[in-house]
């Protein structure tokens, strides 16, 4: 059964060794091997809303998060609208957020095309492109996948084909294999992005969650290490697993697009599993400050 904000199990926290073959540490070895936590980094969709429907008691918790002694970023894969439109759902919904605390796989490609001076054929969402405001995008010479539904089809797939066979690079903004939707599980980018390389037998360059440098861009200005930075988040690989290589601690809550047994997907196993995003905040409140 999907799990949904509704539906999620409400049982405490589990925690779950990350050293698996190895004996674990005790709680108090554990905590000594770790520094003083000085930032959470939060998912957006699937742990604090599914489209417009907040996760029930999400507002609250982060208004008491926010009273803790931590920097709070939110970092987010979505590609179906601009970081300016994102802001104002989360307005509507309720929630206390700065567009400076996010930080979007949008902005990471949008970084990466300045870098690489590329002009790109824009496989992303309408309302994601006024975060490409100012980018060239004639006579492309690069292919940028996103989630774009209105334009995964066969003519603008074979004309992305054509380019990277003619040496654009192919740069996923993430591979998400699904997402979450009110009425179900959806496809995400991942399998179209994968689609592109197995016909041009080449690999995507990949800017968002689960990569290393995506994590600790987000983290940048916060003065904080990895060691010293937890993260929440339904996407067992992209969110938790991601996080964890990168050197934080991870979070895994059982709402959005979290499926039975995601946990046990990663290794190391997610440092915590919670029933929800308020959960993971108890949490922290309780047993990391």
């Amino acid at each position: 059964m999907e799990s949904s904000p509704s539906t999620a199990p409400t049982h405490l926290c589990h925690y779950r060794p990350s050293h698996r073959g190895t004996r674990p540490l005790s709680w108090e070895g554990r905590m000594a091997a770790r520094r003083a936590l000085k930032a959470v980094l939060v998912d957006l969709s699937g742990t604090l809303h599914i489209e417009d429907s907040a996760v029930p008691g999400a507002q609250e918790a982060l208004k008491r998060l926010r009273s803790a002694p931590v920097t709070i970023r939110f970092v987010t894969n979505t590609t179906k609208e601009c970081k300016r439109d994102l802001l104002e759902r989360l307005t509507k919904l309720g929630f206390d957020i700065a567009e400076n605390e996010i930080f979007t796989s949008l902005t990471a490609a949008r970084n990466l095309l300045e870098q690489k001076q590329v002009r790109p054929l824009l496989l992303v969402d309408d309302k994601a492109l006024p975060d490409f405001t100012g980018i060239a995008t004639d006579d492309p010479n690069a292919v940028v996948v996103g989630l774009a539904p209105e334009h995964f089809h066969y003519e603008m797939m074979n004309r992305a084909f054509r380019l990277i066979l003619d040496g654009a690079p192919l740069i996923a903004i993430h591979k998400a294999r699904y997402f979450k939707k009110k009425d179900g599980l959806a496809l995400g980018p991942g399998p179209f992005v994968a689609g592109l390389e197995y016909a041009t037998d080449t690999k995507a360059t990949v800017v968002g969650k689960p990569e290393k440098t995506f994590f600790l861009e987000a983290l940048r200005g916060t003065e904080c290490a990895p060691e010293e930075a937890v993260m929440i988040g339904d996407d067992c690989r992209d969110d938790v697993g991601g996080a964890q290589n990168a050197g934080m601690r991870g979070i895994l809550v059982r709402t959005g697009k979290y499926r039975p047994a995601d946990e046990d997907k990663i290794n190391p196993a997610p440092y915590l599993t919670c029933g929800s995003f308020p959960e993971a905040v108890e949490h922290i409140l309780e047993h990391l400050l």
